[in-house]
């Protein structure tokens, strides 16, 4: 059976400034994923639908097939596992078409937190709850994810030896990639003064060590039929997940380790190892989430991810090209859709100015909660 592979990919304009609905916003990727493959919304059977953690009036569930359009399908479901949502919607995609439930998939997500009132921050620091563990948290003055990362970034610079520079080059990288991506949000020359310019937000995590949400929606198509999409297919070689229970008490550690198995799983399936992959698209909420990943992954070895950012190996140019496209740092946040967009525009040799010769394979990781669930793809060029 031909592998299944990612046909169409579609996507609106990343924008910082309020204005769009998040349902609006997933019809419109849905639209140009579509359009992109050469398909009808009558030849779609299946729908899978992410969005942002948190009950909201405005996010986007089943709802959406009416909303975008959609008559009978076989398969329908919203999928919400944080940061690694949409590699488990692409995973359930791949297992039904090969299943033959279904031929054709479009999987979407989308947000909007950007709003005219509040901050988007503050949207996502209540999506937590007040109750329990988060609500004793709420209590002691810890909000959202910026001094919850800030707490992880001070203990891996401590056990790694790291310090404020590891921070800063993964925050160039990413610029450097940026300004070579017409749909990233952040696009200004960036350097080390610029970095350190930046106001602190929760020790040692400055402005620009944090990824700016947008209001935007990504899709994609998925189908195994090799006569969908001709010329543009990226075929999905292996996935893997992983979702180590963290109990968060005294006598364990709270932050790291659990995630290499679902690399792991995705390279065992695809039947490669790591020095087959030409580009790494993480999900990289926070600069440091990059060295992290990068050295529980097993992409460089322990207390090295450090180093080859201070020496621009993840950036244009280096040997270990690491989101390409800017990342959520300087390209957009949509949590992990902007990984695999970028995987899929990369394999598709549309990178443009920021295109890395030869790319033929790419791991895409998504990252869930605190560091609680990773998932992984493996991507290669038809």
């Amino acid at each position: 059976m031909n592998a299944p592979a990612i046909v169409g990919l579609g996507a609106t304009v990343m924008s910082t400034s309020p204005g769009g609905e998040a349902a609006a916003l997933a019809a419109e990727a849905v639209g140009a994923a579509l359009a992109d493959c050469g398909l009808a919304r009558s030849e779609v059977d299946g729908l899978l639908v992410g969005s942002s953690q948190g009950v909201r009036p405005d996010r986007v569930g089943v709802q959406l097939a009416a909303q975008a359009g959609f008559g009978d399908l076989r398969l329908l479901e919203h999928i919400e596992i944080k940061g690694a949502t949409t590699i488990a919607m692409v995973e359930r995609a791949v297992l039904a078409l090969r299943e033959g439930v279904v031929r054709t998939v479009v999987c979407v997500f989308a947000d909007a937190p950007v709003r005219a009132r509040g901050s988007a921050g503050s949207m996502y620091a209540h999506s937590g709850g007040n109750s329990g563990v988060r609500g004793l948290e709420r209590a002691s003055g810890l909000l959202g994810s910026v001094p919850t990362y800030a707490l992880l970034a001070a203990r891996w610079l401590h056990v790694h030896g790291g310090a404020a520079e590891d921070l800063c080059a993964v925050a160039l990288a990413a610029r450097a990639w940026a300004l070579g991506n017409p749909a990233a949000v952040q696009r200004t020359p960036l350097d080390a003064d610029g970095y350190h310019a930046s106001p602190m937000v929760a020790e040692p995590l400055r402005r620009l060590d944090c990824a700016r949400p947008v209001n935007g929606a990504v899709a994609v198509v998925l189908a195994a039929d090799p006569g969908v999409g001709e010329g543009a297919r990226v075929a999905v070689r292996g996935t893997g997940r992983a979702h180590p229970v963290r109990r968060r008490r005294t006598g364990a550690e709270s932050w790291f380790g659990g995630g290499r198995p679902a690399v792991d799983s995705a390279l065992g399936h695809a039947g490669m190892t790591r020095g087959d992959l030409d580009l790494i698209e993480l999900y990289d909420p926070f600069t440091v989430v990059t060295l992290a990943l990068l050295e529980e992954y097993a992409l460089c070895l322990p207390g090295q991810a450090g180093e080859l950012a201070r020496a621009g190996q993840l950036g244009p140019g280096g040997e270990l090209p690491t989101n390409t496209g800017g990342g959520q740092l300087s390209g957009f946040y949509l949590q992990g859709m902007t990984p695999l967009h970028e995987a899929v525009v990369q394999l598709r040799g549309a990178g443009a100015e920021r295109q890395v010769p030869g790319a033929g394979t790419a791991l895409v990781g998504g990252l869930g909660g605190r560091s609680d669930h990773h998932a992984c793809l493996v991507l290669e060029a038809a």
